[in-house]
């Protein structure tokens, strides 16, 4: 995908929220949320392609160090890096090294289904950081990377690269790239939807109506 084009999506997206985008993908059946995963800074937006990285579990070798990974070298300035490390709250898969490496990088964020730690300087650093949990134990002779680049299964939810991730206040969720430009069409009119529903029941009519009359039912249909 062109750098234009990137930059384009991203500016659209960015002036939306993770519920419109939900309510647009219900709408074409495609499972998008991904459950469990919340934001560990608030007032964070992040959008951008991608990266992904699955880690799997090992049993540690006394004597033997096994670093956990150093993929982010890799990343591509604007990704969204996204870890599968099977959810796991025993160890962690991501801390202050690869948070600084990656504001030094220009990475939008991370989303990682499994734990994180060194919270204190992540929220100094003001760095987007979506995790299922928070341990202190680190992933080192814990877990190792076996794959990058790969698409990832969480829950019920398929992330490939190239897909696009979008993660707010409400958690973080998937746009399968294929369906990119439709779901931003869709998830722009349910906004326009929602707005128009506030603004008539502002103006003093019930919600009933409002809804009824301005089509909350199929909100990515906003008639303008």
């Amino acid at each position: 995908m062109q750098t234009t084009l990137i930059e384009k999506i991203k500016e659209q997206l960015m002036a939306l929220d993770s519920a419109a985008i939900s309510d647009a993908m219900d709408s074409l059946h495609i499972p998008a949320g991904l459950a469990g995963i919340i934001p560990r800074n608030s007032g964070v937006k992040i959008a951008g392609p991608a990266f992904t990285v699955r880690y799997e579990p090992i049993i540690p070798e006394q004597g033997k160090f096994l670093n956990a990974g150093n993929y982010i070298d890799e990343v591509p300035v604007g990704h969204v890096v996204v870890v599968d490390n099977q959810g796991r709250t025993d160890c962690t898969s991501w801390g202050n090294i690869l948070t600084f490496k990656a504001i030094q990088k220009g990475i939008a964020g991370s989303v990682i289904y499994g734990s994180a730690r060194d919270l204190s300087e992540v929220r100094r650093l003001a760095y987007p950081l979506f995790t299922t949990g928070i341990y202190m134990v680190s992933g080192k002779n814990r877990a190792k990377v076996v794959e990058t680049q790969c698409t990832l299964k969480i829950g019920d939810v398929v992330v490939s690269p190239g897909d696009w991730i979008f993660a707010d206040d409400n958690g973080a969720l998937v746009i399968p790239q294929q369906h990119l430009l439709t779901i931003i069409e869709r998830a722009e009119n349910v906004e326009k939807t929602e707005q128009a529903i506030i603004e008539a029941i502002t103006n003093g009519e019930d919600l009933v109506s409002a809804r009824e009359k301005l089509g909350y039912a199929v909100p990515w249909k906003h008639d303008s």
